[in-house]
């Protein structure tokens, strides 16, 4: 991936090694009382590039919107410029920014840039306490995409997943989460979650990530043709990342059987068909995964 050299966007904040996360240990979040059962869905839900654990459990709990919690104030910190994976993370972050700009500008409307915030561990978030073990997620509360950078070395290690592209990939997954926020789409699946029971819960968290994903390919057309980022076999390590981290994957590799009512993020075959269909096209009018007959 072709990426030295571009434009960093100013939007990256560093926490890590603040020691952040504070409180007790345990699935507490915002104080709700949960099940077992729920934290299982919301760890597999959300373990690979999906929304905060802390929105899955909200929604299968039957709350609604982000449970806000006290933050600390105080000035953020940017990450050092002699770190250059933080650099590679704030480059991709800037052609998000640009994209996502002009098409919003295209439809006469502003885009609202996110921030993303390094971390390690666990830090404090609008959605509750943020945990490295949820991987990469998008808390809608505060308007933030927050990534344990750890996670890409797990991407390598368990599954064999390399490549910058790969990695740029997940970013513009989570920032997927932004634009849907901004346009509403969250909001309204968290009123259809609201009123349904656990599996049409999870129906309409697939559809919610399956649109992230087409979102991230349609940032990869444009980012491509505008400023030529891809290099031989990029699209090919994103396609063996959306593979990988499909629900049917990893329960598989987890527990041996897949239950596909439990599923709250698409089947590989699902999730590398909507990020072909973002890249192949562009249009985030493609990204229609909600009234899609065919997921």
């Amino acid at each position: 991936m072709k990426w030295e050299g571009n434009r960093e966007s100013d939007n990256v904040e560093d926490r890590r090694g603040d020691g952040g996360g504070g409180g007790g240990g345990g699935f507490g979040f915002g104080g709700r009382s949960i099940g077992i059962g729920t934290i299982a869905i919301a760890l597999v839900g959300s373990y690979f590039l999906g929304v905060s654990p802390m929105t899955i459990i909200n929604m299968l709990s039957g709350g609604g919107g982000a449970v806000p919690v006290q933050q600390e104030q105080g000035p953020a910190q940017r990450p050092p410029a002699s770190d250059t994976q933080a650099k590679f993370v704030s480059t991709v972050l800037a052609d998000t920014e640009d994209t996502w700009g002009e098409l919003f500008r295209a439809q006469n409307a502003q885009y609202i840039k996110p921030k993303l915030v390094l971390f390690t561990g666990a830090t404090q978030t609008a959605c509750g306490t943020g945990q490295s073990a949820s991987g990469p997620f998008y808390c809608p509360g505060d308007q933030k995409v927050y990534i344990d950078l750890a996670f890409f070395r797990l991407m390598e290690q368990r599954f064999k997943v390399t490549g910058e592209f790969a990695q740029a990939y997940v970013i513009a997954h989570e920032v997927g989460h932004h634009v849907q926020h901004l346009l509403g789409i969250d909001q309204k699946v968290a009123a259809l979650r609201q009123g349904g029971n656990e599996r049409q819960a999870n129906a309409a968290s697939v559809r919610l990530e399956l649109q992230a994903d087409c979102f991230a390919g349609v940032w990869a057309f444009h980012a491509n043709r505008s400023r030529s980022i891809l290099e031989k076999g990029d699209v090919e390590a994103a396609l063996t990342a959306a593979t990988a981290i499909g629900d049917d994957t990893l329960q598989r590799q987890s527990q041996g059987t897949v239950v596909p009512d439990s599923f709250t993020h698409g089947t590989s075959a699902q999730r590398v068909r909507w990020f072909n269909k973002g890249i192949d096209t562009g249009q985030f009018e493609r990204c229609d995964t909600f009234n899609a007959r065919q997921l």
